[in-house]
């Protein structure tokens, strides 16, 4: 009996954690409502992680909407996450307005959602600089390495499209 309530609780404990790390990949849209990146299931989602505030954001932007223009109409989702920080104190501090108007500058085509201080996307897909682009399968889980950097010479969107492409 013992053994059984062991499992059983084992059992919960484990569907609560994979609960709970779901959960933590929702992220609030510039425009209102919440997005959970990784709970689309049966699309391919290209994260686009970075600020506003970064000396190559505006070259990301137009690699982001490559690829949205590439993948549109197929079952491939895209997004553009900023870590900008919600704290007023902080030197990257943005606000929504300031996002907004950074979304219309650069003219991003995708929705922007909010990472404040890479708490979520950068914690949980191990990203270690800013720019970067995940690739999540069609059933939310990281598809090889995050793509590091953006090089202005080199058009990231290939290596991006080759994964993309051969994801089953």
């Amino acid at each position: 009996m013992k053994a059984f309530n062991k499992v059983a609780f084992l059992t919960i404990g484990l569907g609560l954690l994979s609960f709970s790390a779901s959960a933590q990949t929702e992220l609030p849209s510039i425009t209102g409502g919440m997005v959970d990146v990784q709970g689309q299931k049966g699309k391919v989602v290209i994260l686009a992680v970075g600020a506003s505030w970064l000396p190559l954001s505006p070259r990301q932007v137009e690699f982001t909407n490559a690829l949205a223009k590439r993948y549109a109409g197929k079952p491939v989702a895209v997004y553009f996450v900023t870590t900008d920080s919600m704290n007023p104190k902080s030197k990257n501090h943005a606000t929504n307005q300031d996002l907004s108007a950074f979304a219309s500058q650069q003219k991003l085509s995708v929705p922007m959602l909010w990472d404040p201080d890479g708490s979520v996307v950068v914690r949980k897909f191990r990203i270690d600089q800013l720019p970067s682009f995940v690739v999540l399968d069609k059933n939310g889980v990281i598809s090889g390495p995050p793509f590091g950097g953006i090089d202005p010479k080199f058009d990231i969107t290939i290596s991006i499209s080759k994964r993309v492409d051969s994801l089953p």
